[in-house]
């Protein structure tokens, strides 16, 4: 008989930071439950706008589709006694909201440089940040949503339960620099992709009622 404690236990999705340049994590965010569903949409890059009616760029492709995912994620303080009580989960809300804002420092350091008069700041640039679903999905990212439901509080007010809801942008050759370190990870999970289709079972023109195209 198999026992429960036999299983093996289930991968874990997150996110990743990591140092752009020497290619080291600097945080790793691992969700406490695994996304239930998963929303993936694709959209090409054709090299003609669409309607504009050029036949010779019809099937022309200008890079990689432009790939999106959505999901909810959720945090429960009542399932986590590691979870300190004094704050609740606003550690765990805070390290995701920190993937959207700048460190505080260079907003400061950037307000110092305009009111000397500065006529030209460089933006802040975040670290790379990677969403991981299994070993074969490991994609740079950029996080283009955030919204969170927080859903139970403790008596001070702390939230203990929250929905997360996530929206990514994976960035591709198409979004990065020749050589960058997430556009390497992004030709390989292309690369994933390549051989994956290869292996898929193909059809025949017979099934789909055709002795010829």
């Amino acid at each position: 008989m198999t026992r429960f404690t036999d299983l093996p236990k289930p991968i874990r999705s997150g996110l990743v930071i990591v140092d752009p340049i020497r290619g080291t994590p600097q945080r790793v965010i691992v969700m406490q439950f695994n996304p239930e569903t998963l929303q993936r949409s694709l959209a090409p890059q054709a090299a003609a706008a669409e309607g504009q009616g050029d036949r010779t760029e019809a099937l022309r492709l200008k890079g990689p589709a432009v790939e999106t995912w959505q999901f909810q994620a959720e945090i429960d303080a009542t399932d986590q006694p590691e979870i300190p009580a004094p704050n609740g989960i606003h550690p765990q809300l805070a390290t995701l909201e920190m993937l959207i804002q700048p460190p505080s420092s260079r907003v400061r350091a950037n307000q110092s440089l305009a009111a000397i008069g500065t006529l030209e700041i460089t933006p802040i640039e975040s670290p790379l940040t990677l969403f991981t679903w299994g070993r074969s999905r490991v994609l740079p990212v950029r996080l283009t949503e955030l919204a969170i439901t927080e859903e139970a509080f403790d008596t001070d007010l702390n939230p203990i339960r929250a929905v997360v809801s996530l929206g990514l942008r994976v960035l591709s050759v198409s979004d990065l620099p020749t050589g960058h370190r997430g556009a390497e990870l992004y030709l390989a999970h292309l690369a994933q992709k390549e051989r994956m289709a290869g292996a898929a079972t193909a059809g025949r023109l017979a099934d789909l009622g055709l002795t010829g195209v």
